[in-house]
């Protein structure tokens, strides 16, 4: 892919809540009967990111995503300080499990998933191929733990064009399509096939994203 300037997500707050309240878990989403109820919140000034590492900590830990949800407009216009534009929360059935899962949250944060900057622009794409996805993201696209999955988003115009771009590149399938405006006022796609094929799919979105940024509007 093109060499793009790394935008390093920030965690903003990230907190353990061992053995929370069984109602405020049900009100999460946990069903009655599940077994424990630990809790590990974390913030972050990136949504798709935060998925991503979320997602990566269910490879990693025996921990599932029992919330995640972007918060409106992004984390230029925050609630607070330690809001970001997402909050995650894992579920376990023990503490240990807890940190184990916070842990590879950080770690996906700090090596696996970021934006990138386009130039001087002040456009960001986040073009990002997982090879093997976890339990969280493969649920909320479809497919079963461990395929491909393309994991393409940018702002409105751009991505559009982008997942245009991205279908054509390769043999890929389309998996979800999130029209903008998102909660953030952007846009993309998740998509899946060969891990070859998606990533010469996540190439052609970044090549087109990049092509919008450098000529806005064509006449």
């Amino acid at each position: 892919m093109t060499d793009l300037a790394r935008i390093d997500p920030k965690v903003l707050a990230c907190r353990e809540l061992p053995w929370a309240d069984a109602r405020l878990c049900a009100a999460l989403g946990l069903p009655p009967n599940a077994a424990g109820r630990s809790l590990g919140l974390v913030t972050c000034d990136q949504d798709d990111a935060l998925y991503a590492a979320l997602d990566h900590a269910t490879k990693i830990a025996d921990v599932e995503v029992l919330y995640a949800r972007s918060f409106y407009a992004g984390s230029a216009h925050a609630s607070g300080p330690l809001s970001g534009e997402i909050l995650g929360v894992l579920a376990a059935t023990d503490p240990e499990s807890i940190q184990q899962g916070l842990r590879a949250v950080r770690f996906a944060l700090e090596h696996l998933f970021a934006f990138r900057r386009v130039g001087e622009a002040g456009v960001t794409v986040f073009p990002t191929v997982i090879p093997s996805v976890g339990r969280y993201l493969a649920a909320q696209a479809g497919v079963e733990p461990g395929v491909p999955l393309g994991y393409l988003v940018a702002p409105p115009v751009e991505s559009v064009l982008g997942v245009d771009a991205a279908l054509k590149a390769a043999d890929v399938t389309l998996l979800k399509f999130f029209g903008p405006p998102t909660e953030t006022n952007f846009g993309g796609a998740w998509i899946t096939g060969a891990l070859d094929a998606v990533e010469a799919s996540a190439r052609a979105f970044e090549a087109a994203v990049c092509d919008v940024a450098a000529h806005p509007s064509l006449r």
